[in-house]
């Protein structure tokens, strides 16, 4: 069965990771969640509420990481997920987040990111010359990266698919199964 790799850590976004997580298991693919440690992550929920100017945070999930960073072997998956929230911000800074990043993209393997998971590719050095979705407020980090800033639900780049934000799960997990059915149909 392939393996699809999702990276992330705690305050990520729950429907950023639970959504792909689960759609994964049940096309037929065995998920690992990755991020700095072994343990439970505690996932936050992401709103948006009219009159701020800004997304609101509360508590969500917690869900078990099942591999560390530093214990990731890249060639054992076929793509790669990276999900939002405020996890990005700081896996960005780990070496071996990076050394992961890096490994995907320099094998030209299908990555599905949204939301704040720019941060993390813009720190690997993989954004530049590429078009991306983001969170609209990461647009100056993208355009720093090197990269175009697309405001879109669903943003097609070779064997990479961003989006904004969880409102653009449809969209954008769609074009990522599209783009995985084709490099690593799942046997099932």
């Amino acid at each position: 069965m392939p393996k699809v790799i999702i990276l992330t850590g705690d305050a990520a976004e729950s429907l950023e990771v639970m959504y792909p997580y689960q759609r994964l298991q049940e096309e037929g693919y065995e998920v690992d969640i990755a991020a700095p440690a072994v343990k439970k992550l505690q996932f936050v929920v992401h709103d948006f509420v009219d009159g701020f100017d800004t997304y609101t945070e509360k508590l969500g999930y917690t869900w078990p990481a099942n591999v560390a960073f530093a214990d990731v072997e890249p060639n054992d998956y076929v793509a790669m997920v990276v999900p939002g929230g405020r996890a990005p911000e700081y896996i960005r800074n780990d070496p071996d987040f990076q050394r992961i990043v890096r490994h995907f993209f320099s094998a030209d393997l299908p990555v599905a990111h949204l939301c704040h998971a720019a941060q993390g590719l813009a720190a690997a050095g993989v954004l530049e010359g590429r078009r991306t979705a983001a969170y609209p407020a990461l647009k100056p980090d993208v355009e720093a990266a090197g990269a175009e800033f697309v405001d879109a639900a669903a943003v097609v780049d070779g064997q990479m698919v961003s989006a904004r934000a969880w409102p653009d799960h449809p969209s954008w997990f769609g074009e990522f199964m599209t783009l995985l059915r084709k490099k690593a149909p799942a046997t099932t």
